[in-house]
């Protein structure tokens, strides 16, 4: 036999040797993945159980279920007073309004003062925000004996009511810059300041940007 060809023959020998080897160890790699895979499905199904099983949860699961229903009938009862909307309301309903809630916004306006629509759009806009607060409006006019015991004299007036007393108020648009065009943000962080509305998380923030688009965009 031709001494070449026998070398070539061992060597082609060899070589599948070695992918046989190979094969056979990739194989092996694969089956021992597929058996850690497993294992580690059926340990976290374990673990699964294991939590569900934990009193310790259970009863944090039941104290926020709990919490959850608390305030939804929270909300409910401010919704039932009046909360959530920027309404109108008569000289009759005024002191009702004003005592039924421990933090009240009155916007006094005339209906056709430009700078009174002006601010009805803002308060409009936060109304429905901060729940925790009633947001009313009298027309002026037509409420001649509160004007005069509240002094107002410069419209438009909101009036900031807590416990059924007037605590503080924004007279024109003093303390917004004097200019017409301020934002419904620069309203409501007055309005913080001034302990009327109360302060929210940054992931209400994110939803309350997207109201106040919103609202812009009807307008």
């Amino acid at each position: 036999m031709d001494p070449d060809a026998v070398k070539s023959t061992l060597s082609n020998l060899a070589f599948g040797n070695v992918m046989a080897a190979a094969a056979r160890d990739y194989q092996k790699e694969i089956v021992a993945k597929e058996k850690a895979q497993a294992a580690s499905a059926s340990h976290d199904e374990v673990d699964l159980d294991e939590l569900l099983d934990d009193p310790e949860l259970e009863k944090l699961h039941a104290e926020r279920i709990a919490a959850l229903k608390k305030e939804v009938e929270k909300r409910e009862v401010l919704k039932r007073q009046g909360h959530g909307e920027y309404r109108e309301i008569t000289e009759g309903d005024f002191l009702g309004e004003v005592t039924g809630s421990e933090k009240v916004i009155c916007h006094f306006y005339h209906r056709e003062f430009y700078r009174c629509k002006i601010m009805d759009k803002h308060l409009k806009a936060l109304a429905p925000i901060y729940l925790g607060t009633k947001f009313i409006k009298l027309d002026a006019e037509n409420a001649p004996f509160f004007v005069t015991k509240l002094g107002i004299k410069t419209l438009p007036c909101v009036i900031l009511f807590k416990k059924g007393i007037a605590a503080d108020r924004l007279i024109g648009f003093q303390d917004l810059g004097s200019k017409d065009d301020f934002s419904t943000r620069a309203l409501e962080n007055i309005l913080k300041m001034k302990g009327i509305i109360d302060e929210k998380k940054k992931d209400e923030d994110d939803e309350d940007d997207e109201t106040y688009m919103s609202m812009n965009r009807r307008d």
